[in-house]
């Protein structure tokens, strides 16, 4: 049998300059590159997220006050009439005095505050319809642009 033939497999020690060798972590320069893109990514994105979130908010409270008119509306069709300005919103959650036909609660929830912590103003009678309701917007005074615009139901 030929001398080839007879060493086995398993005899054969490898040439140590035949395995390459791995390296065990990242080196300092692709941390800083991935860093950097990172930092990229960010910098494009953040901005069109975070505008995006002002106007979910606008979008919430015009949805806050499209819900508000309707159980305005329902405490009309009831008691016949809009609460006045003293009683504010409130009546829709809680019986006014001298209400008989009061069918309420009008909201499943408590009187909501707009997305920015503001109350809602109300205003029966209004000056640009039966009745007034807004929120001043962001700022949470009257006017401005943008988020701070104010919401209005006119």
């Amino acid at each position: 049998m030929p001398c080839w033939q007879q060493a086995s497999l398993s005899n054969m020690k490898p040439i140590p300059s035949m395995i390459p060798k791995r390296s065990s972590g990242f080196t300092l320069l692709e941390l800083l590159v991935v860093m950097v893109i990172i930092g990229m990514l960010v910098g494009y994105v953040a901005p069109k997220f975070f505008s995006q979130i002002g106007k979910s908010e606008v979008k919430t409270a015009r949805a806050q006050i499209d819900g508000l008119e309707k159980s305005l509306d329902q405490f009309r069709l009831d008691v016949g009439h809009y609460p006045p300005t003293e009683q504010g919103l409130a009546a829709l959650n809680e019986r006014p005095s001298g209400e008989a036909r009061w069918a309420g609660p009008y909201l499943k929830k408590k009187l909501p505050k707009d997305p920015w912590g503001h109350d809602y103003i109300y205003k029966f009678p209004g000056d640009h319809g039966d009745y007034d309701l807004f929120s001043y917007g962001k700022d949470g005074q009257l006017g401005g642009t943008g988020e701070d615009e104010d919401i209005v139901n006119w």
